[in-house]
Order: C-alpha cells, then sequence, then structure tokens
C-alpha cells in the first residue's frame, strides 16, 4: 500500500460465558452497551481520548435478535459524548463482521476521510437458550436451507464437512489433529486472563478432546470440545495513518502496520463446491499476501476462525502451510502450537478465548497487536527474526465472507 496503515492501543473485554467462574446464567451480567463502552473507553485512554478519534466503526452481527437492539453506531457518544457529532458506521458480515469493521476502517484511512479510527467488535449471545441462539446464528446461512438443515445448524455444516474429511484422509488421524488443536487452544487460553477458557484445569486435554461423537445427542462427526462457545464480550483497536499516530502520541514501535488486506466473498445460497476446502478463505488469504508482497513461509504467527476444529485444520491447508489431507500431520507435528514452526490462536482462538461473533475479527487483530509489540503478557510467543508477520483470517458464514489481515511491527 502506497500509504502506510497501523493499528495500536488494543483492548479486549473478558470472554464471557460457560467456563469462567464468573457466569452464571442465572445471574445479571453486562449487556451490550456494557462492553462496547468498557472496549471503547480502554482504547481511548490508551490514545489521547475522543478528540483524537474521526470516526468509528462497530461490527456487530445479531443485535436485533440476541439483544433486541438495532443501530449500533449510534452507541459511539456513550462511549464518550465526545464522539457525539462524528461518523459512526455499524457492519455486518455474520461472524467476519468484526474483519469488516477493521477493513471499513483501514479504506477510511486510506482514503484520507479519517486519520484516526476507533474499530470495535461485539456480541452478547447468552440472552437466550442454545437452541434459540442456534437459530439465531444459522441466519449466517442461507435461509432456505435451515428448514432442511440440522437442529444445530452451523454444527451440521462443519459436522459434514468432517466427515467428507474422514471419508477422504482417514477418520482416526484427523480425530487425534482435532483433540490436538483443541488441547492447543486450551493450553493457550490458560495464559490469557480474558480468555473464556482460562480457568479449564482439565488434565488430559486430548482424551477430553477425543470423546465419541454422538450424532443422537449433538451431530455425527464433531463432539462439544471441537466447538466454539457462545460468548459474550468486545474488542476495540484504533486504526491510524502515520499522520494519526502521531496525534495519538504512541511511538510507531507500539503500532502495527497493515501490510496487506483481502476480502473474499461466494454465493450464500450455494453449498461447497468441495467441502474440504475454505476455497473462499484461500483467496481471502492469497489476495492478502500478494498485497503484503510476501508468502507464507514470513509469516510468524496466525489468527485462524476455528469456529469447530475442522476449520482449523482446513484454515491450516487454506493459508498453503500443508497440502490437502496433509493439515492433519501438521498440527499432529506440534507446527501450530506455540513452539511451532507457525504458532496459530496464541490465546485460545475461537475455540479457548471464545466466539462473541461481532467480535471475533477485532480480537483476532489486537492478539496479533499484542503478539507483534511484545504485550501478550504470559502468553507472548519468541518470534522468528526471518518470520517476522502476523496474519488473521475471519470467516462469516460457511466459508462465506472471509477477511485476511497481514501485519507486522511498526518501525
Amino acid at each position: 500500500m502506497e500509504k502506510k496503515i497501523y493499528m495500536a492501543a488494543g483492548y479486549n473485554t473478558i470472554s464471557m460465558g460457560t467456563g469462567r467462574k464468573e457466569f452464571h446464567p442465572a445471574k445479571p451480567r453486562p449487556g451490550l452497551e456494557d462492553y462496547i463502552k468498557e472496549a471503547g473507553l480502554q482504547v481511548l485512554s490508551k490514545i489521547g481520548g475522543s478528540d483524537v478519534v474521526d470516526e468509528t466503526v462497530i461490527g456487530n452481527f445479531m443485535a436485533g435478535s440476541f439483544n433486541g437492539q438495532a443501530h449500533l453506531g449510534a452507541f459511539a457518544p456513550y462511549i464518550d459524548k465526545g464522539l457525539a457529532g462524528k461518523p459512526s458506521t455499524r457492519v455486518e458480515a455474520a461472524c467476519a463482521s468484526g474483519g469488516l469493521a477493521l477493513l471499513t476502517g483501514i479504506k477510511s484511512v486510506l482514503s484520507g476521510s479519517a486519520e484516526v479510527v476507533l474499530a470495535l467488535g461485539v456480541e452478547v449471545q447468552n440472552s437466550v437458550k442454545a437452541i434459540y441462539g442456534a437459530d439465531i446464528l444459522a441466519t449466517a446461512g442461507w435461509a432456505k436451507d435451515r428448514k432442511a438443515g440440522h437442529a444445530f445448524f452451523f454444527p451440521g455444516q462443519f459436522s459434514d464437512r468432517a466427515g467428507v474429511y474422514f471419508e477422504k484422509y482417514g477418520r482416526e488421524r484427523t480425530r487425534k489433529a482435532f483433540a490436538r488443536w483443541y488441547r492447543n487452544a486450551i493450553e493457550n487460553a490458560r495464559l490469557c486472563h480474558t480468555a473464556q477458557e482460562f480457568h479449564n484445569t482439565v488434565a488430559d486435554l486430548e482424551v477430553q478432546g477425543l470423546t465419541e461423537p454422538n450424532g443422537k445427542t449433538f451431530v455425527e462427526y464433531l463432539n462439544f470440545f471441537d466447538c466454539s462457545k457462545v460468548s459474550d464480550g468486545a474488542s476495540a483497536i484504533a486504526i491510524v495513518s502515520r499522520e494519526g499516530l502521531r496525534r495519538i502520541g504512541l511511538p510507531v514501535e507500539e503500532a502495527v502496520e497493515i501490510t496487506g488486506f483481502g476480502h473474499a466473498v461466494e454465493n450464500i445460497t450455494m453449498k461447497p463446491a468441495d467441502p474440504v476446502e475454505l476455497s473462499t478463505g484461500r483467496l481471502a488469504a492469497a489476495k492478502a499476501l500478494k498485497m503484503s508482497g510476501i508468502p507464507i513461509g514470513k509469516v510468524g504467527t496466525v489468527e485462524t476462525h476455528d469456529c469447530f476444529t475442522i476449520a482449523g485444520i482446513l484454515g491450516v491447508e487454506a493459508l498453503g502451510l500443508a497440502k490437502p489431507g496433509e493439515g492433519v500431520d501438521y498440527v499432529l507435528a506440534g507446527e501450530t502450537s506455540r513452539m511451532g514452526e507457525v504458532p496459530f490462536n496464541t490465546t485460545g482462538g475461537l475455540i479457548g478465548w471464545g466466539h462473541p461473533t461481532g467480535a471475533t475479527g477485532v480480537h483476532m487483530a489486537v492478539t496479533i497487536w499484542e503478539q507483534l509489540t511484545g504485550k501478550a503478557g504470559k502468553a507472548q510467543i519468541n518470534l522468528q527474526p526471518d518470520k517476522p508477520f502476523g496474519l488473521s483470517l475471519n470467516m462469516g458464514g460457511d466459508d462465506k465472507t472471509l477477511v485476511s489481515i497481514v501485519y507486522k511491527r511498526g518501525e
């Protein structure tokens, strides 16, 4: 990109839901507006307050159904009265809403209409029972498929993908790779105090991950541990130009430069052409890498959309880190672990950290910003000098809207 774009001053709320000690479904919990305000205020406190902000973008999937609340752009002045009178927009792309919020902010800065954008993602989903929540989340797919789909619609969609993968590449080693992915997710989440699985104390995670799927009680090819949880939370980050970086008073070393991005969409009414390929994800990541001018071998850490363990495996293959059918071997060899060739989802990803759907894409960016600037605390990894880039891959629906972003530490 001809114009330098940066992200800085990220913040994640706790990802609240089952697994957190303080969560209780019968007790009052923070609402949508509380998460928006917490995340927004924390970023503002790091960048000099609301006066420096030109624009706000809020990513959210389904607050209208989960919370009975629409028109989220107008919550910006609720964060801080200094945002009143300034542009604020709500964007939606199912579970890629957070990634779309980031892209919207990036494009505003690229266009010159803003120098500093407050980008925020939020979702509060523990407001309805799980089976009703499944109906709401199913709207990320083709509505006419819902009647014929599984009661748990998206677990059913990705279970179908897993079943084809089993048939084509082998069930036993694939199930072992799912369990290893789950183990890596929880072990990483235990290092991040905001993660939903931070309090998880299970001794043998791979044994738990190998729990046999039961199609009579859930879906045929995935168990509960193969799935991300229902989560409430928000994430926020500042997107700035070089001039914006000076305005907020942060040194460039405390920011990450955005070197490329990719946005790809597939027809929501069509089923996957190949159930064992994330073709739209592959395209989005390829666009981001091409814009950055780097091969995947230069990427030192990845945040990928592991809404289900099978999505994690397919993400590895979509990025070209393993050939089709060999993503399971890559995972079993430890290459996606925090000590591996390319550490994935270093604070737990969607399975470990949580999946407040509209916030997930922003959470990915915050995690990579923390890693590349050395602010990840106990979750910090050692990046290899010859792999200085981070990459995020945020997915909406069943490989229908994909946002990929490439980052490197500011210099």
